[in-house]
């Protein structure tokens, strides 16, 4: 079974931190999953380009899906365009726990896989005391 790419969009340094703290919960680094660090005062459409060729040459094949912070921002603007022009499906408010859900279920089919990532994400929101 093929396993869904990722690829997580986020305000600098989120997406990488994000990104480093799966590869410690999962023992070592994951096939098919990037991290881009927006920083301020980019060029969007030039990310876009960059971003789009990083991510066809490291993790699309059949499918993927795309993880961003704040839904509106700059980076996820840039994600809206990655994710229309490869016909991905798009979440935002990514935290850890719908990272690590999203690499738990990145090889179930992509419908599943998108209602098993925006679960881990909102079920990671609760008050513990």
């Amino acid at each position: 079974i093929a396993m869904a790419g990722i690829l997580i969009i986020a305000h600098a340094p989120l997406a990488s931190a994000l990104l480093s703290c799966a590869y410690h919960v999962y023992g070592g680094e994951l096939e098919r999953i990037r991290a881009v660090d927006i920083a301020p005062n980019v060029d969007p459409n030039e990310m876009v380009e960059k971003i789009d060729v990083l991510f066809r040459a490291s993790i699309k094949q059949n499918s993927g899906i795309i993880l961003t912070d704040l839904c509106g921002a700059t980076p996820a603007n840039i994600a809206l365009k990655l994710a229309k022009k490869n016909d991905f499906p798009l979440l935002s408010g990514a935290n850890l726990s719908m990272v690590l859900r999203t690499i738990a279920y990145r090889s179930r089919p992509l419908e599943v896989l998108v209602q098993a990532a925006l679960a881990g994400g909102s079920q990671g929101v609760m008050r513990i005391a």
